[in-house]
């Protein structure tokens, strides 16, 4: 089985955490400055070049959205019940 990295489903969850900055005021420098990161991993991410893991996910969320369950809960309606092929 291939993996989720290129899968439609991890797309549009990384389209959200794009849009989640954006909506945020952060470039992709700013968000890499909070996060610790070179701003290479930012944009990696969100070219999907790079996977986040659990962890990273919930670190990236807390520092673009104000409502991280409110996130979580829109993005978790987009998601199927079996894992995409």
């Amino acid at each position: 089985m291939a993996g989720t990295l290129h899968s439609r489903e991890y797309k549009d969850v990384v389209a959200s955490l794009v849009d989640a900055r954006k909506a945020a005021g952060l470039s992709q420098a700013a968000l890499a400055e909070i996060l610790g990161r070179p701003p290479s991993y930012v944009a990696k991410v969100e070219l999907c070049e790079r996977r986040l893991d659990v962890v990273e996910f919930f670190v990236w969320l807390s520092a673009v959205s104000d409502e991280p369950i409110k996130f979580i809960a829109e993005v978790f309606e987009g998601m199927p019940r079996r894992l995409p092929h």
